[in-house]
Parts: structure tokens; C-alpha cells; sequence
């Protein structure tokens, strides 16, 4: 008789998950909270708009990928064109300056020194490691078996010599005033990240490796969920999970919102991390490195506050993305921003009208600050005019006119996450102090001590983020379970 498993939650992981164990022969369902899959792979529309909240590279996108298969394998990209840009992103001072990352290492060392030929040492030193970035799959790293892993032996000191120097450390070798304030913010606007991410980045890009799909996060999502009822599994939505079956330290089943119980051998989550293991199983089965990992939380996370606006002008000749470097810092939020990191997405992403465009601010803020305003939800929506009416005005320099072309506004804080998602304090995750490369396979936790039939898988599970990542997750997890259950993996496209 074949097992069956309950999955709690219908993001990307639990997708991948389902997806995976129905063609091992799994009977599966999957429990979702909202009416739709995708967890924080998601978007939604207002006034013909698609506000997106997720995609921005997706590593696997093109089929030279060892990634690819498994977009293939879980229809993902079916009939899905895909964006490969020229370049990752455009920093911009008041002064007019801008600083094009280009992903072609040979048009981004000219036009670096073109900005500044004094330079040109310390820019030949990083066009040349995007090189050799370009030589080897760096995201081969997800999904390499062990003895795989012998063919990264000769690229490990290329990778380490560049994991130990910051973005910010590096810019201080530029003499330019402009590429030292610019460089740092190459890659999105994460500060202290290695500049080895910013090179497999480009270097991947540049390979066509990751890319972005028409129709967004949610399109995305939904084809996952699409292909996971073609393989036979069942997918009920507004079906919160509040509880965890145990039965003599043995994971049976879960209990939702409404009272309904249903039974399974097997017990998959990937659901919020917190809410699983200290709502859901009460905080039994916990140790010491999970209880410091929660208690650490952080006080701020960079991309949890987002300003979208639907704007009547055609932005297409723009850069796709921008990092504007404020003449005047913008005080909102009780926040001091020196700068305002933009996405520009027009008709060709699939996510607005002919001749207009989605554009999306991120934005660094507090929990607290918001959770503090919610309690009065006047005061929460005077805050979230503020904020959308400081990011307009900075807006309006740099495209003079932009405002009288807005046709809706949408503000979505870090308390909007967790309402929508049920991520705690709105987290997609946050690392493990000290955590290195490795850690993007090995994870935080894929199981819980003393508690059987029981795994985690997603973002929490890994304490680190990336759609593709939590999906190799859901695939070496399967893998695992068949091997638990003495059953040859296999996979179909």
C-alpha cells in the first residue's frame, strides 16, 4: 500500500515537495492557508497591475543549468519565455553619474573604465574574476552529489579568495568618489555580501543561467501547482494548520483551523519555521542550536517593506533596475535611506498594461514599528501614506512627471507578510551567524530531535533564502524519504 504524507504549506517547497513524492509513488496533500499557492513566491494585481513580491534572478532558468531540469521536471518554465538582461542593475548618483552593471565582464571593465581610467587596476582584477566565475556553474554547488563536487576542486580558491572580501571593502580600492559609493550596491541592496555572490551572479547571468520568467512569482507558482495536480496530488486551500498529531513521539497527522483531522505516515513542513515548531508542536521537540537560532531574531530585514505604484508612462528604455544615491537622505519609518533601490517592470515582464509600468521600491524596515502602528490601524495607513508619499517625491527628481501618472498605490509592510504568509515577523528566513557555502545545502534542521515522521523543508529548514534553493531541498528530501523506505528515486519531466 503506498504511504501518504500531509504537507503544511504551498510555497514553492511544499510544492516541489508534493510534486516530487507523487511520482515516487506518495499519495499527498497539501494544506494552504491562503486561496492560492506560492507562500512568498507571489504577486497580486490591482487596477490591470501585477504587483510582484519575489523573483528577481532565478537561478536554472536556462536550459545550459544543472538547475534547469528541476524547473523542467516541475513544469515551471513550461511554454514560459524568460528575461536574460544585459545588464544586473544601474546605480545612480544626483549628479547624473550612473554606473551600469553589465553582466558581459568585457563591456562591464570598459565601461568601468570609462568612469574612471585611474581605476583600472582594481577594475581589470574584477572583470577578470567574473571570467573565471563564468569557466564553472557556481549553483552546481545545489545539486552536485558529493564525488561531483571533486570537479570544484581547482575553482575552491578562486571562491574563497573572493568570499572573504566584502563589496564595501572592495569599493574602497576605487579612487573615483562615485564607484566608491556605488560599488557596494551592485547586488541588490543587501549590505556586507561577498563579492564572490556578485560575481557567480554575473557570471551566471552573463552565461544565461538566471534569468527572470514572464508573468512573475505567482504564474510561476501556479504552474508548480498545476503540475502537482497533474502527478495526482490534492491541494486544499484555506486550510490553516493549527496542530501537529503526535503520537508517542511520532509525527500522525495535523489538526486545522476547523477542527478536521487528517491522518498520514509521513508529516512534511513547509510552513514557517517558528510556527511549526513552537505553535503547531508546542515547543517540544526543540534543541539547543534551533532555541538560539529563534531567539536570535533580527531587528530589521532588508526587502520586508514595499512600495508598489501602477504608473500611466512607458519606463521600458529605463534600466530595468536602479539604485538611485540620494543628494538629501529620505527620513520615513524612523529610518535615515541614503538611497532608494527600484524595479521597473513593463509589458514585456507580463505584469502591467501596454505603455504603462509596475514600479516597486524596497525598502529596509522594522517589525516592531509596524506591529507597534497595527494596533491602531488608523495610524498604520497614515504611516504606509508616508512612506509611499517620501518615496514618490524622491521618485519624482529622478522622473520628472512620474506623479501625475500614478493610477494606484500599494504599500505591503512586514506585518502584511506574516498576515498574508504566516512568516514570523514577516522573515523569509534570516542566516546562521557564520554560516558559509555549505550551509546553502546542509541547512539548519531537516528533521526535529526525538520526534519521528517528521521533516522540515524550505526556507526555515535551510536558515537561508532562494526559490531554487528550498526546490533542490524538496528534491534531496524525497530522496531521502524513498531511501528511508528502501525505494528507488526516480524523476519525470
Amino acid at each position: 500500500m503506498e504511504k501518504s504524507i500531509a504537507i503544511i504549506g504551498a510555497g514553492v517547497a511544499g510544492l516541489a515537495a508534493g510534486c516530487y513524492t507523487q511520482m515516487n509513488g506518495y499519495r499527498t496533500h497539501i494544506f494552504e492557508m491562503h486561496n492560492k499557492p506560492g507562500g512568498l513566491c507571489t504577486a497580486w494585481q490591482r487596477k490591470g497591475y501585477t504587483f510582484d513580491s519575489c523573483i528577481h534572478h532565478l537561478a536554472g532558468s536556462g536550459p545550459t543549468s544543472s538547475l534547469h531540469r528541476i524547473w523542467q521536471e516541475l513544469g515551471a518554465l513550461r511554454g514560459r519565455e524568460v528575461l536574460f538582461r544585459e545588464s544586473f542593475a544601474q546605480i545612480e548618483d544626483a549628479e547624473g553619474r550612473a554606473f551600469t552593471v553589465y553582466v558581459d565582464p568585457d563591456r562591464l571593465e570598459a565601461h568601468m573604465k570609462e568612469l574612471s581610467p585611474a581605476d583600472a587596476k582594481a577594475i581589470e582584477a574584477y572583470a577578470n574574476a567574473v571570467r573565471r566565475f563564468a569557466r564553472f556553474e557556481f549553483f552546481l554547488v545545489l545539486t552536485a552529489k558529493p564525488w561531483e563536487m571533486v570537479g570544484m576542486l581547482p575553482h575552491l580558491p578562486l571562491m574563497i579568495k573572493w568570499g572573504k572580501v566584502t563589496l564595501e571593502e572592495y569599493a574602497q580600492r576605487f579612487t573615483d568618489p562615485f564607484l566608491q559609493r556605488a560599488f557596494p550596491w551592485i547586488q541588490y541592496d543587501i549590505p556586507g555580501v561577498p563579492a564572490m555572490a556578485n560575481l557567480a551572479f554575473l557570471a551566471e547571468c552573463h552565461k544565461r543561467r538566471l534569468g527572470w520568467p514572464v508573468g512573475g512569482s505567482l504564474a510561476f507558482a501556479q504552474a508548480i501547482a498545476d503540475r502537482y495536480a497533474e502527478l495526482g496530488g490534492e491541494l486544499h486551500y484555506r486550510s490553516r494548520v493549527e496542530k501537529i498529531l503526535v503520537e508517542d513521539d511520532r509525527a500522525v497527522g495535523v489538526r486545522l483551523a476547523d477542527g478536521a483531522e487528517h491522518r498520514a505516515d509521513i508529516i512534511v513542513s513547509a510552513a514557517d519555521g517558528h510556527a511549526a515548531i513552537f505553535d503547531m508542536l508546542e515547543g517540544k521537540y526543540i534543541d539547543e542550536k534551533l532555541r538560539r537560532y529563534y531567539d536570535a531574531v533580527p531587528e530589521s530585514q532588508v526587502m520586508n517593506c514595499y512600495v508598489f505604484l501602477g504608473v500611466a508612462r512607458d519606463l521600458s528604455r529605463e534600466p530595468h533596475m536602479l539604485t538611485l544615491l540620494l543628494e538629501q537622505p529620505m527620513e520615513v519609518m524612523g529610518r535615515t535611506f541614503e538611497r532608494l533601490d527600484v524595479e521597473l517592470y513593463g509589458v514585456e515582464t507580463g505584469l502591467a498594461p501596454e505603455g504603462k509600468t509596475a514600479v516597486k521600491v524596497n525598502l529596509e524596515s522594522s517589525y516592531a514599528f509596524w506591529k507597534d502602528l497595527d494596533a491602531d490601524r488608523a495610524r498604520y495607513h497614515e504611516e504606509k501614506e508616508r512612506v509611499a508619499e517620501a518615496v514618490v517625491k524622491r521618485l519624482e527628481q529622478r522622473f520628472p512627471g512620474l506623479k501625475e501618472g500614478i493610477e494606484v498605490v500599494d504599500v505591503a509592510t512586514p506585518v502584511t507578510i506574516e498576515r498574508y504568509t504566516g512568516n514570523y515577523h514577516g522573515f523569509q528566513a534570516w542566516g546562521v551567524p557564520g554560516a558559509g557555502l555549505l550551509d546553502m545545502t546542509k541547512g539548519l534542521c531537516k528533521a526535529l530531535p526525538g520526534l519521528d515522521s517528521f521533516y522540515m523543508v524550505g526556507q526555515w529548514a535551510l536558515a537561508n533564502i532562494g526559490i531554487s534553493t528550498v526546490a533542490v531541498a524538496a528534491r534531496k528530501l524525497t530522496e531521502e524519504i524513498c531511501k528511508r523506505d528502501g525505494k528507488r528515486f526516480v524523476t519525470e519531466v
